[in-house]
């Protein structure tokens, strides 16, 4: 016999997984929503643009001989004739050094703390 009072018992476990999985989706998406509203900003008091400077680029080649634009240095006279001539660049410039793969480490490492002790605290060596 069927008893018609009982109460079934309603299993809702699939029903909340696909709504953890909705809800989910939800919030990864909805971050990445933009909308392209038109506003017009204010001028501002000041007109002036940041101009971004070049970097240095200064290569050492497989004869130790180093090329900072289209001076050539030695490395025995790179660090005091480097020194004079960072007085015409910003010391918050970024420096990019080049190095033969055939020089000893000692070699590219001195050119290096040259380069820092002047000040430039960007300093990259370039690998290929």
């Amino acid at each position: 016999m069927y008893n018609w009072d009982e109460n079934p018992d309603l299993n809702i476990t699939p029903f909340v997984d696909i709504m953890l999985v909705l809800m989910s989706i939800l919030m990864v998406t909805a971050p990445t929503v933009t909308y392209q509203e038109k506003i017009n900003l204010p001028e501002g008091t000041k007109s002036v643009k940041v101009s971004k400077e070049s970097p240095i680029t200064i290569r050492m080649d497989r004869n130790k001989n180093i090329y900072l634009g289209k001076d050539r240095f030695t490395l025995a006279n790179f660090r005091d004739s480097f020194m004079l001539k960072s007085k015409n660049y910003n010391l918050n410039q970024t420096v990019f050094i080049r190095a033969d793969k055939n020089l000893q480490y000692k070699d590219v490492m001195f050119l290096l703390k040259s380069v820092k002790d002047v000040g430039f605290s960007k300093v990259s060596l370039i690998t290929q």
